[in-house]
């Protein structure tokens, strides 16, 4: 497999992080507009193959030329959020800069699948899709794999079991517009509500654990300023998804087309990715509250690519 990782920052260098240690890749190619700062990173990790018993991997900076025959391509690149900047503010930046990315990675990669990790990645996922040739199932954005961690974990402290042993996937939008069907959450085998019981904890306050796996990430940024551990280690597992076809299910933004009463817009679901990256939705029996939700985050999903497309030359 060989995999490039466009943009080197934090999250960038994470991503090439697991890779190395746990992945099973012939090349990693690292595109940064700093090519000081890509090159220096290559060597670097090219120093951990003499400590390294994972399959060594060859590490190299290069253009987007050099993306040829990838089959994964990981897009990190972007304008962070500022103090005082909203996601709009965001998405009116960073979706121009994903579109032209995506037009020249289609040059020398048009079979790859990519992964769009830069925010707000939901809609720069949207944008990409209808704005080059790539198919729907070809992008998908990393959405909310790393929110979904964070509800396992948040729960697992709770019920002090590991982390591994809750089940529960944040659906919608990765950002203010999450959604959590509590229905499908699972603790060992037992609903959340049920484990509580069983065990003689404390029902949960949803509203107030939803708004905790919201605020985790704002909480990480505000004593760092990024996030990037639990977001490489989300990505890799969506690539490991990818390059083993697994046809595991994750919770990814792909383009909807009618599920749930949402219709031409890039919205998290559980999704089956594998080798050919988006396979198929898999399809649930949602309470009515639960599709009103997920429909009202559609509408504000809506609003915001509109507010792109008033303001941009981008096709919406």
């Amino acid at each position: 497999m060989k995999i490039s990782i466009i943009g080197v920052g934090a999250v960038g260098v994470g991503i090439c992080q697991n890779l190395l240690n746990l992945g099973n890749c012939r090349e990693i190619v690292l595109v940064d507009l700093n090519k000081d700062r890509s090159e220096g990173e290559a060597l670097d990790f090219s120093h951990t193959s003499a400590l390294s018993y994972a399959k060594n991997t060859r590490v190299y900076s290069g253009n987007y030329e050099d993306t040829a025959q990838s089959d994964v391509i990981v897009i990190t690149a972007g304008a962070q959020i500022k103090v005082g900047q909203n996601r709009l503010d965001l998405a009116q930046i960073n979706s121009p800069i994903a579109v032209d990315i995506a037009k020249k990675l289609w040059e020398y990669a048009p079979n790859a699948i990519l992964v769009i990790v830069t925010n707000p990645c939901d809609i720069l996922t949207h944008f990409i899709i209808a704005n080059t040739p790539y198919s729907p199932n070809q992008v998908i954005s990393a959405g909310c794999v790393i929110d979904s961690a964070r509800l396992m974990k948040i729960i697992s402290q709770y019920v002090n079991v590991d982390p591994k042993n809750v089940f529960g996937m944040v659906w919608g939008e990765h950002g203010s517009g999450s959604v959590i069907p509590w229905g499908l959450v699972q603790v060992a085998g037992q609903s959340l509500d049920d484990y509580c019981r069983s065990n003689g904890l404390p029902i949960f306050d949803k509203a107030h654990l939803l708004e905790e796996v919201k605020q985790a990430g704002i909480d990480i940024f505000n004593r760092k300023l990024n996030t990037n551990h639990g977001i490489a280690a989300s990505v890799f597992r969506i690539i490991r998804a990818i390059t083993v076809d697994e046809h595991s299910v994750l919770p990814v933004g792909v383009l909807m087309r009618g599920e749930y009463g949402i219709r031409d817009i890039v919205f998290n679901v559980p999704t089956v990715i594998a080798r050919t990256g988006i396979v198929r939705q898999i399809r649930y029996q949602l309470p009515d509250e639960d599709i009103a939700a997920l429909q009202n985050t559609a509408t504000h999903l809506r609003q915001v690519v509109q507010h792109v497309v008033e303001n941009t030359k981008l096709l919406g």
